[in-house]
């Protein structure tokens, strides 16, 4: 039978995604180095500890097993951190990308589905994000993820590649079997920070900003549960094994929510108090970010199970109670 490589498969997203293709009746295997990735997560499918930035490695992968098709998530993702270490984020992502369809073209297999992001947009940013909207990255992080969509686009353009890129939003949310959920080590996401400041992990939520052009003030994101975001990668990779046309899709519930509201829905779900405390903005956040995925819809057949902002934060909230051995960075 043939399998499914996920890369970076023992992270937030990949792994969700592995468990869906696993239960969809995929056969996965897992590549991940784990410097980011959790082994625990990596549950579903072989698993293969490595980088794909080792050629060697990846020739005896596809060498030994039969590789149908990849999903490729592994890429550094800290936009912070990527200012500060931008070569780490080109040779991580961009160079790392360059090995992995490297050796895709040197073993034949040519269908991928990339984890891609709506950081490859630029302003303005007051409107529904389209995927004809300017691309403009600003952070190192967004502009790696940008060179590696270019890089496909030219190999595909050259014949030896047939890919499909996901530019989803605010990722969210945790299995609904709590099996598996959000695990960052810092911690950059909103709703676990609400969630670890309910937990009294945290003394206080920071808001960053709460004098955008916003009707409560504080700034507007697009949160998508992150099983929807899983499933919208099968759908993905269905699409192009029936030979439909490769492309960029964004992923969204194409409606926003502010960091208060996020907040308020959280003391709702958890029922406990949620102490905050102003900050001041943060450099390159904007006002509001929420996207159109109606080409999503149409042409991969994608309807979000999970877009309720409550039933998200519910099951981040049965994650995270459950997360008991796991200290936060403060």
């Amino acid at each position: 039978m043939a399998q499914i490589l996920v890369t970076g498969g023992a992270g937030y997203i990949g792994s969700h995604t592995a468990k869906r293709l696993a239960s969809a009746g995929f056969e996965t295997v897992v590549l991940d180095n784990l410097s980011t990735g959790h082994r625990d997560f990596a549950r579903w499918g072989a698993f293969v500890q490595g980088d794909i930035a080792d050629g060697e490695l990846l020739d005896r992968l596809f060498t030994s097993r039969t590789i149908d098709a990849v999903v490729h998530f592994a890429a550094a993702s800290q936009v912070g951190e990527s200012v500060r270490e931008p070569l780490r984020y080109y040779r991580n992502n961009v160079a790392g990308t360059v090995s992995l369809l490297s050796a895709m073209r040197r073993h034949g297999v040519e269908t991928l589905v990339f984890s891609s992001t709506c950081a490859v947009y630029g302003p303005p940013f007051d409107v529904l994000l389209t995927e004809d909207h300017p691309s403009a990255p600003i952070s190192p992080y967004a502009k790696s993820k940008r060179m590696m969509e270019d890089v496909m686009e030219d190999m595909g353009r050259a014949g030896c590649l047939r890919h499909v890129a996901l530019r989803y939003f605010n990722a969210a949310g945790a299995d609904p079997e709590a099996e598996v959920g959000e695990r960052h080590n810092p911690e950059t996401h909103l709703i676990p920070l609400v969630l670890q400041a309910a937990l009294g992990q945290r003394e206080a939520l920071s808001i960053f900003g709460d004098d955008y052009d916003t009707p409560d003030g504080t700034a507007i994101r697009d949160y998508i549960h992150v099983q929807d975001l899983a499933d919208a990668h099968i759908l993905a990779l269905r699409h192009l094994q029936k030979g439909g046309a490769p492309g960029a899709f964004n992923l969204g519930n194409g409606q926003g929510h502010s960091v208060r509201q996020i907040i308020d829905a959280a003391r709702e779900v958890t029922g406990r108090d949620i102490p905050t405390r102003m900050a001041p903005r943060r450099e390159g956040d904007s006002p509001r970010l929420v996207g159109d995925a109606s080409k999503a819809r149409r042409v991969l057949g994608w309807n979000p199970q999970l877009a309720d902002i409550r039933r998200i934060i519910e099951t981040a909230w049965a994650w995270h109670k459950n997360e008991t051995s796991f200290t936060p960075t403060r």
